[in-house]
């Protein structure tokens, strides 16, 4: 017997699953101008009936039909589905999964031109994605979409198809508000890293086809929400141990005189036209000093002598004369040329990423090397030791979502936040063994806290620990048995040289989604009202320890603000 069900977005369907374990969905609601995303289960329970060889098509219906994408939702190998030895000293039991398997993640486009296969025995799941235009008010309000499911119908040697069947037919009520989502405001960074295109895909870095796979992978990262980029100046001094290198992916071109340094920005320059081209609006400019502590120079290559040499690395004292006045001269030049081009006011800075107590010396330094000329400009870091900012180290904190308490209290202006792999007892995240509802929670969070920014370090790397081998991402979500699957890469490298996206990576998006909408009812309410009809659907205060961990909850969640600006709305109409 076949059977099919409309399920959230928010979904984790396992191959081994009942189908009547997930909760169907009949209706959504959202606002002009938005994504929407559910799920279309299937699975073929055994009745005696042969459909080997047998392929499968789904016919949409509606006026919101010619707006729908679909496509295939794959499993991927996870051997690492939580951080080590966590279990054994108890946990949150906010996990759908403890053990190694295969767990939804990966979007593909349907194959076999169009078509799906069922497999005996298999929970399986199309992922359904509607973008309502902005522009067409024509289809506010209740829109019906149907959903038929057919297999092919071979002759009775089962070589030629000579019919279909309906094995379901599937109804889904989308009410679109009379509302538009207003533009994100959230500054999102998701650290790009251009050095495992360049090896995924065995292309010269900087070359046209290296230059084409960026701007595909940039794309994507746009649509969903990325608009700030990791922009090598300086090959990032990221992921590395101490004395590694990854491959030189520097835009900064600097030539070394007997009068001192001069720059080349033809790189630069390229990279900020492909960032204009598909809606960068900010540069994150790569770390000045080394991870952890900014005791070292990151690697730099110059030109000395008609010969491109490293000049400063992990052999370089990073408080030295030399590269304290390199530094210098280069930020002189940088901010002078980012004015030329009108983007300086769009450009971050960093000293270094995750420093410690026991690098404040160390930090401090560094930061005093180039404060002053940087003085207009946002430094921020990722760091979660309070002391930095108590001591007035860095204005910009970007504490993670574990340890961002004593900063919400202090009232840091203009706070940011960040999880990575060391987030996941009570936080958001979006381990593949998380529920969905536990990554969207982030955006009302963010919401509640008037969070601006947010960082995450893996948007597509594909390094092992500490960059030493290329992963296949397709088998390796955990970076070789590093981090939790699902931390380090939410794209993954198509053979064509575009990105393929994943549930983590939309249902994030969904929670920038969230945000904007409550962003949207503040317009008719004021932010605590919001705030406080988040919590009622909750049953208790919205802290970043308080995370959705049902669907339905996180659901539950959206459509009260949509209620919300629905009847607002109305009441202005």
């Amino acid at each position: 017997m076949f059977r099919t069900k409309i399920v959230s977005s928010l979904e984790k369907a396992f191959l081994e699953e009942s189908i009547d374990k997930h909760e169907r969905l009949e209706r959504i609601s959202a606002l002009r101008g938005e994504r929407v995303s559910f799920q279309l289960l299937y699975t073929y329970e055994l009745d005696g009936e042969e459909i080997f060889q047998r392929l499968c098509a789904l016919k949409l219906e509606g006026a919101l039909s010619k707006y729908a994408t679909v496509r295939l939702v794959r499993e991927v190998p996870v051997t690492k589905p939580v951080p080590w030895g966590y279990f054994d000293e108890g946990c949150d039991g906010g996990y759908l999964r403890t053990t190694p398997g295969l767990y939804p993640d990966l979007l593909e486009p349907l194959s076999y031109r169009g078509k799906f296969r069922i497999m005996r025995g298999a929970l399986c799941a199309l992922w359904i994605d509607i973008e309502i235009p902005e522009d067409m008010p024509e289809l506010v309000g209740e829109q019906v979409l149907t959903l038929t499911s057919t297999i092919d119908v071979p002759d009775k040697y089962g070589h030629v198809i000579v019919d279909t069947k309906v094995i379901g037919v599937d109804r889904i009520t989308v009410d679109v508000i009379n509302a538009v989502l207003p533009k994100q405001t959230l500054k999102f960074t998701q650290w790009f890293h251009c050095d495992c295109l360049a090896d995924y895909y065995k292309v010269p870095i900087w070359s046209e086809r290296h230059w084409e796979i960026i701007e595909s992978f940039a794309r994507t990262a746009v649509k969903n929400g990325i608009n700030m980029l990791l922009t090598p100046v300086f090959t990032p001094p990221l992921d590395t141990a101490v004395g590694g290198e990854r491959p030189t992916t520097q835009l900064a071109g600097v030539k070394k005189t007997d009068k001192g340094y001069r720059f080349n920005w033809k790189l630069f320059d390229r990279w900020v036209e492909m960032c204009d081209r598909v809606g960068v609006e900010y540069f994150e400019i790569s770390h000045l000093f080394t991870q952890w502590g900014a005791e070292h120079a990151p690697k730099i290559v110059a030109e000395v002598d008609g010969e491109d040499r490293k000049i400063f690395g992990w052999e370089t004292d990073a408080h030295g004369e030399e590269y304290t006045a390199f530094l210098r001269s280069f930020i002189k030049a940088f901010i002078r040329h980012a004015k030329a081009l009108g983007i300086d006011r769009r450009c971050f800075f960093h000293i270094s990423d995750e420093p410690s107590e026991r690098h404040l010396d160390s930090y401090k330094k560094a930061k005093s090397t180039v404060s002053r000329l940087l003085s207009d400009y946002v430094i921020m870091d990722a760091l979660s030791d309070y002391e930095f900012y108590r001591r007035g180290l860095v204005k910009t904190p970007i504490p993670s979502t574990d340890h961002i308490k004593p900063f919400i209290q202090a009232k840091v202006k203009d706070l940011w936040t960040y999880y990575c792999c060391g987030q996941y007892d009570k936080v958001s995240n979006r381990f593949h063994s998380m529920p969905s509802a536990r990554n969207r929670s982030i955006g009302m969070q963010m919401y509640k806290y008037n969070i601006v920014g947010f960082l995450h370090w893996g948007y597509n790397f594909y390094y092992n620990c500490s960059s030493v081998d290329l992963v296949n991402p397709y088998m390796e979500a955990s970076g070789e048995k590093w981090v939790s699957a699902g931390d380090a890469h939410s794209v993954y490298p198509a053979p064509d040289g575009t990105a393929y996206e994943s549930i983590s990576l939309l249902v994030f998006a969904d929670a920038l989604t969230d945000m904007r909408a409550m962003q949207k009812c503040e317009e008719y309410h004021s932010h605590e009202e919001v705030v406080a009809a988040i919590e009622e659907v909750l049953g208790e205060e919205l802290t970043f320890e308080r995370c959705a961990l049902r669907s339905e909850e996180m659901l539950a969640v959206r459509e009260k603000i949509n209620s919300m600006i629905k009847a607002a709305v109305s009441k202005q109409a």
